[in-house]
């Protein structure tokens, strides 16, 4: 599909398959059939499909997780959505307040334009929310169909590059308050970084067709250079070290970028399997990513209880995020 729609005639069918190749993404999902892409017109319609599919998507992940967590929609006190792939007024969030059964009441905070940094961000603005308010229950949602973004007649290296390696999924994250009892990982602390002269480095140039994106070769060196200053300071501040951290929650940026951070941060061997595993099975799911790295590290790698773990991701800005966890 994207040979037929972006290269031209003259262009070596063979750099899209090693670009392909080099992602390391072995299976995707889509938000539409294969076929479908090609019968969206313009922006306007690559939108409503959008729509089309988040809001029955984010239903049903956000009816899970509450599932997950023993609670009801009436209990959901802050519902956080979270998108960089697609835009809506009423937003996603207000259209799922009626279907799923939520209270009028509840409070929301739709977020468009942190990119992948957006998963760990949300999860660390939820728990500034509930440090206020205790006894909250609150929800943050992602749904990132990154294929709608897909640009036709572009054989830019940035848009083969993102074909090769975005996917399409979405994600929910339960959060309570101290004064309710609940399982799951503890938030001990968060750090935003934003990094100066880099608005440049990553995120979408909005054009006539939709979301072009800006994907500049610097980004490993850009982790390299500060992430080791940033991790060890925020570990610092809570009397930590790497050492102690048991469990790495890291977005799956691309190939790349993860070898910067293994080698920036000097991790141990398999530190980041979990990461790799999940950009393999579903390509980078943009903001959702980190959060389903969180549920695989939950499930499969079931770290030490009151061990350290550490979310990282970074995105558009150029900016990191990070959450201290205690599992």
């Amino acid at each position: 599909m994207v040979a037929r729609a972006c290269l031209p005639g003259t262009v070596d069918r063979r750099v899209l398959d090693r670009l392909h190749s080099s992602a390391r993404v072995l299976t995707r999902h889509t938000a539409l059939p294969l076929e479908q892409y090609a019968e969206l017109k313009d922006f306007g319609e690559v939108n409503d499909a959008f729509i089309a599919t988040a809001v029955p998507l984010g239903a049903e992940v956000v009816g899970g997780a509450l599932d997950a967590a023993g609670l009801s929609p009436r209990d959901v006190d802050l519902l956080m959505f979270t998108s960089v792939t697609g835009i809506a007024a009423p937003s996603v969030d207000a259209r799922l307040v009626q279907r799923l059964g939520l209270r009028p009441d509840v409070k929301r905070v739709p977020v468009f334009g942190l990119g992948c940094v957006a998963g760990a961000a949300g999860v660390a603005r939820l728990h500034d929310y509930l440090l206020g308010r205790p006894d909250d229950v609150a929800v943050l949602l992602s749904v990132e169909l990154c294929s709608l973004t897909f640009q036709r007649n572009d054989p830019s290296p940035a848009n083969l590059v993102a074909s090769g390696l975005f996917g399409d999924g979405a994600a929910a994250v339960v959060a309570c308050g101290s004064r309710r009892r609940a399982a799951g990982p503890v938030v001990i602390g968060t750090r935003s970084h934003l990094y100066p002269d880099t608005e440049e480095v990553m995120g979408w140039d909005i054009t006539g067709s939709g979301f072009r994106i800006v994907l500049d070769a610097s980004v490993p060196d850009l982790v390299r250079k500060n992430l080791p200053e940033e991790v060890d300071g925020f570990l610092a501040e809570h009397g930590l070290r790497r050492q102690d951290i048991t469990a790495w929650v890291c977005h799956p940026g691309g190939p790349k970028v993860l070898e910067a951070v293994e080698e920036a941060l000097e991790l141990p061997d398999g530190a980041l399997d979990m990461t790799w595993r999940s950009l393999a099975a579903v390509g980078n799911l943009s903001s959702s990513s980190v959060l389903h790295v969180l549920r695989d590290t939950l499930e499969q790698r079931q770290p030490p209880p009151g061990t350290a773990g550490l979310m990282l991701a970074m995105g558009p800005g150029f900016c990191s995020e990070l959450v201290l966890l205690r599992w």
